[in-house]
């Protein structure tokens, strides 16, 4: 069977949905033929064979917003006839391209997220959007919340749960090297640790955690890059955090497995619904890590459950997510009892092998009918 993923970007292109792209094609490698079109960062067209996946990056001029300009795209996503084509949205060019010609009979569209900005964008193809999702075989979400709040996915006409999975069972012990920059910034913070792993947007809530921090006692951890940067390192300032928070960029995956296992709680706290999911909570649920999240319309409140795996807050709210932290950070025993089972219900619904596993029964269901 043939399958084309189109997606925007694919491993080793750093993000959740990049990280859940790259195990979906690679998990199904062996059973069919999978190419997947995206763009590339660069100006160049790259083909490539990867773990059995074929996969072309097709050469970017520009990005406006978060869009990847890709003249080639068409010829590459309509180059031959495939079995069914797996859409992974938001994604307006491919989206747009999907709508006026399909090279396959079958139409799976994986819906990762609403489109929160700009704002002119739901009312423009935000329409299209909605009647690629009509039109579609089957439409996928992440978490219950999504087929319940999204109206892009609510008028499909069958739909389908699959949760992410990570990779691993979270029994894996790695240490942070003390001499290594990554150690040494650790080992500078004040006790207790608090992590954060993502990019720094402004839905992620980053201005709220520092001002939280600034309520409580411990230290900050915040792994990643983003536009952010430099307007968070002051806010540090101003806040008086300077020795209380390390920014430590972009890390490695045995560093920021080294940190989930060094730390006591992770933080997620964005404040608008283009967090879906959240993968890396489930990622530091794995590792035994309580979390804190909040309260969005997505699938955030469902991966962490309030008062069984960690503890959900308001979005947006300085004083509940103060409250929150310092609950946690002064109660070692609650944190141990959220951390066992964060990481039982992460094994037993998180995993990337139960992830894959169904994406190919929907499939091959869609396919077959």
């Amino acid at each position: 069977m043939k399958v084309l993923h189109a997606g925007k970007f694919y491993a080793p292109v750093k993000g959740g949905i990049e990280t859940v792209l790259a195990a979906l094609c690679e998990g199904a490698a062996g059973r069919w033929d999978v190419r997947a079109v995206v763009a590339n960062e660069g100006r160049q067209t790259v083909r490539e064979r990867r773990h059995g996946v074929s996969i072309v990056r097709v050469g970017t001029l520009a990005r406006a917003l978060s869009v990847s300009l890709s003249p080639g795209l068409a010829r590459e996503l309509w180059r031959e006839p495939v079995d069914c084509v797996v859409l992974h949205e938001p994604n307006p060019l491919v989206g747009t391209l999907l709508a006026i010609h399909r090279p396959a009979r079958r139409l799976v569209v994986w819906h990762h997220s609403d489109i929160v900005r700009p704002a002119w964008a739901n009312p423009t193809y935000g329409r299209l959007q909605r009647a690629l999702y009509r039109r579609a075989d089957c439409v996928i979400v992440a978490a219950p919340p999504l087929a319940e709040h999204s109206a892009a996915v609510r008028g499909s006409r069958r739909i389908e749960v699959i949760p992410y999975g990570i990779a691993g069972d979270g029994l894996e012990t790695t240490t942070l090297d003390p001499a290594g920059a990554v150690g040494r910034a650790l080992a500078r913070l004040p006790e207790p640790l608090v992590l954060y792993v993502g990019r720094l947007v402004y839905y992620k809530g980053l201005d709220v955690l520092l001002q939280a921090l600034a309520r409580t006692g411990g230290g900050l951890a915040i792994v990643g890059e983003g536009p952010l940067d430099a307007a968070l390192r002051r806010q540090i300032v101003a806040l008086g955090l300077g020795e209380r928070v390390a920014m430590l960029g972009e890390c490695t995956d045995d560093e920021v497995r080294g940190l989930y296992q060094g730390c006591d709680v992770f933080v997620l706290p964005s404040t608008a619904r283009t967090e879906a999911f959240g993968l890396v909570q489930a990622e530091a649920m794995i590792n035994g890590l309580p979390v804190i999240s909040t309260d969005l319309p997505t699938g955030v409140p469902w991966v962490n459950e309030h008062g069984v795996t960690g503890l959900v807050v308001p979005p947006g709210d300085v004083t509940a997510l103060a409250a929150a932290l310092e609950r946690l950070l002064a109660d070692p025993p609650l944190r141990a009892k959220l951390g066992d089972a964060a990481r039982a219900r992460a094994r037993e619904r998180f995993t990337q092998t139960r992830m894959v596993e169904r994406f190919i029964d929907v499939v091959e269901s869609v396919v077959r009918g």
